[in-house]
């Protein structure tokens, strides 16, 4: 959860460049932190709460408290907790707050889950995005080194293969390859 400061609109100064870190590479991890941070500013109320809560029950603290609780319990319907009357000599009324908790918990983990997946799908489309670029790039590179080769005179082993990596990849038809060969 990012803090009242956090989500202010504070001016960004450049960070200290570590040493051995690209200064593009130290933007990029800057940036990419900023817009987890304006994203998680930007999560409402419910999403908030699922989220503190999914954080919560993924812990051992969780865990000790419901040992405490449920062991608490136990004892006090069998009778071992001296001055502890029976209260759910059956365990009915355990069963059921176990599993309304789990209905809860359950779903306070979706909606969780549905927001990181949200998040992952944009990196990955991010990614897609980023990579046919390369790719584009990477072809007319390959176009131009070839025109200036061929321009030279210049001759290699591997002109049968700049001839294919001239050529733009379609993606739609990767896509259809891969599916065909899925079935």
């Amino acid at each position: 959860m990012v803090g009242r400061a956090a989500r202010s609109k504070r001016p960004t100064r450049p960070a200290p460049k570590p040493p051995g870190l690209a200064s593009v590479l130290a933007r990029n991890i800057r940036m990419l932190q900023e817009r987890r941070e304006r994203e998680e500013a930007t999560a409402t109320l419910e999403e908030r709460i699922a989220g503190a809560i999914t954080r919560f029950s993924g812990t051992m603290r969780f865990v000790y408290v419901h040992v405490v609780a449920y062991g608490f319990w136990i004892l006090a319907n069998l009778g071992v907790v001296p001055g502890v009357p029976k209260f759910d000599p059956s365990f009915v009324i355990l069963a059921m707050v176990a599993s309304v908790e789990a209905i809860f918990l359950s779903t306070f983990i979706l909606i969780t889950q549905n927001r990181m997946s949200a998040a992952a799908d944009k990196r990955a489309e991010l990614d897609l995005q980023i990579s046919l670029l390369a790719e584009h790039e990477v072809t007319k590179l390959a176009a131009l080194l070839s025109a200036i080769a061929e321009r030279l005179g210049i001759e290699t082993e591997v002109d049968a293969e700049v001839d294919e990596l001239k050529q733009d990849v379609a993606p739609e038809t990767v896509l259809d390859e891969i599916e065909e060969h899925r079935q």
